[in-house]
């Protein structure tokens, strides 16, 4: 059974894909430096007007925002021919607000158009009566936000 298989198996939350316009070896090259890659596809999300990486180590990233602290841990990369998968865990919390925890299943597979981006979000909690609005209405917003922020990242860097 495939990862993705077994990562949609858990409780998932939002599934999507959409091609990037970009090279299998371009995003590979790109996710070798943690901090960079995960602060730079953060600030394409919208709503953040500032995103600082402030600490990564060999599986995290620590990436402060306007809305609050994003912590990025269990981060695992396989680079494979002909795909890139990359998985990990988050934690955001939004001010005092609400802090939502999900896993991160994500592949880049090279299409005859660039490469298929197809993500996983599952395992979402979120406590709180703001939590229990996050997980009921907030995964395709989400989701697609996620999305283009990956599109819009890779396709900018080329430029």
């Amino acid at each position: 059974m495939s990862n993705f298989k077994r990562s949609m198996m858990k409780r998932s939350w939002f599934e999507g894909s959409n091609i990037i316009n970009c090279s299998l070896h371009e995003i590979e090259s790109t996710i070798g430096n943690l901090g960079e890659f995960f602060s730079g596809v953060v600030s394409f999300m919208p709503g953040l007007t500032s995103v600082e990486l402030t600490e990564e180590g060999g599986d995290y990233v620590l990436i402060k925002t306007n809305e609050g602290i994003m912590k990025r841990n269990n981060i695992k990369i396989s680079l494979k021919p002909n795909k890139v998968i990359v998985e990990f865990d988050e934690e955001y919390q939004a001010g005092r607000l609400v802090t939502p925890r999900s896993h991160f299943y994500e592949e880049f597979i090279p299409s005859e158009i660039g490469v298929n981006h197809r993500i996983v979000i599952s395992d979402v909690s979120a406590p709180g009566l703001l939590g229990f609005f996050y997980k009921a209405f907030g995964s395709s917003n989400i989701g697609k936000a996620v999305l283009k922020s990956y599109k819009t990242y890779f396709e900018m860097s080329r430029d």
